[in-house]
């Protein structure tokens, strides 16, 4: 779960009175949504802004009901049941391979089949937290297989004894679909803020970028304490953190962010992984991609994730921003014109190029 790791900064804009010209530009429609365990604002602007903005609920609403491990009519819920599904749906049907295909790209640092080592230690929502015995995790690690998800037609099939959590790209499949909403109701610019992930649509009415903060993970409980600011325009921005959820025990931190190779919160030297892409066709996938990615770059530490960049980012197919636990924002060159750093947060800021 990602959860308040990026935040939007709204312009506070006064709308013409009533039975006054509107400018469509300027006509604006915000609203929350408390969705798959995330408050959410949606904030859209021109003179379809609030048939767009309810829009954009309906689709978050509709994939939460769709893709929750948790409501019991879900096609996940159902999938985790039976182990089967026959009758699956299109958009699932798409879901599940995009996070095959992540899955492997990663190298299996993306894994939804990790669900049952998740629910071990209390993270599934509605358990209550424990450190399993590695007995167990040894044990839960066997189910952890994302190639064994096999997806045929309409029919998809579960690896004996796997179960699946979309948890970790769920906000970044509303993105990619809140997209098409914004494109088809053109909408001019919005922000769109589904906890740590962000879409930045068009640009302030007043030209400039939208100006997205990313949480200082040292300072999470102050407000407006950033690690810095990004300046984007039609582009998504993805925050994962190990400390968005996490529960002390024995005078030791455990965040939810699981490695699937070990079974344990990802120890990999990073506070936060911010993944940012273009924001432009509706079939790029590209919130999604955001979502998955930062993630597994969470789990593979400061230089795999910056490998890993090198070799898929290059041309701006994405870009990062990771704060390490050294004290250190290291930012790759495509954001490199477009990142303040908080000069009161004390990292010091470095530049990664191809």
């Amino acid at each position: 779960m990602k959860r308040f790791a990026a935040y939007v900064f709204l312009l506070a804009l006064l709308l013409t009175g009533c039975g006054g010209p509107v400018d469509p530009d300027t006509a604006q429609e915000s609203i929350q949504v408390l969705a798959m365990d995330t408050a959410m604002l949606i904030t859209t602007y021109g003179e379809r802004s609030p048939a767009a903005a309810y829009a954009c609920e309906d689709v978050i609403r509709d994939l939460e009901a769709k893709l929750s491990r948790t409501l019991e009519n879900s096609e996940v819920f159902r999938l985790n049941a039976a182990g089967t599904l026959e009758d699956l749906e299109a958009e699932l049907r798409t879901i599940l391979s995009q996070a095959g295909y992540y899955c492997q790209e990663t190298g299996g640092a993306f894994d939804v089949t990790v669900a049952p080592v998740v629910s071990a230690w209390g993270f599934a929502g509605g358990d209550e937290y424990r450190v399993p015995s590695q007995e167990e995790l040894d044990r839960l690690l066997e189910l952890v297989d994302g190639s064994a998800v096999k997806v045929n037609g309409q029919t998809v099939a579960l690896g004996p004894g796997q179960s699946i959590d979309l948890g970790a790209i769920a906000k970044g499949c509303a993105a990619d679909r809140i997209l098409e909403v914004l494109q088809e109701y053109e909408v001019p610019r919005a922000n769109i803020s589904l906890g740590g992930n962000v879409l930045a649509w068009g640009d302030r009415p007043d030209g400039t970028p939208w100006r997205v903060g990313i949480q200082d993970p040292a300072r999470v409980g102050e407000p407006n304490a950033f690690a810095g600011v990004l300046e984007l325009t039609d582009a998504f921005a993805v925050t994962s953190g190990g400390y968005q959820r996490y529960f002390e025990q024995g005078g030791k931190t455990y965040h939810h962010i699981i490695d699937p190779a070990t079974g344990h919160p990802a120890d990999s030297g990073l506070r936060s992984v911010t993944v940012t892409a273009p924001a432009a066709r509706k079939d790029d996938w590209n919130g999604t991609m955001c979502d998955a990615f930062s993630t597994a770059l969470f789990v593979m530490g400061e230089e795999k994730a910056l490998e890993f960049w090198r070799e898929r980012g290059a041309g701006g197919t994405f870009d990062l921003v990771l704060v390490t636990e050294d004290g250190r924002v290291v930012v790759t060159e495509g954001l490199a014109d477009r990142f303040t750093l908080d000069e009161t947060s004390g990292y010091a800021l470095e530049a990664a190029s191809q």
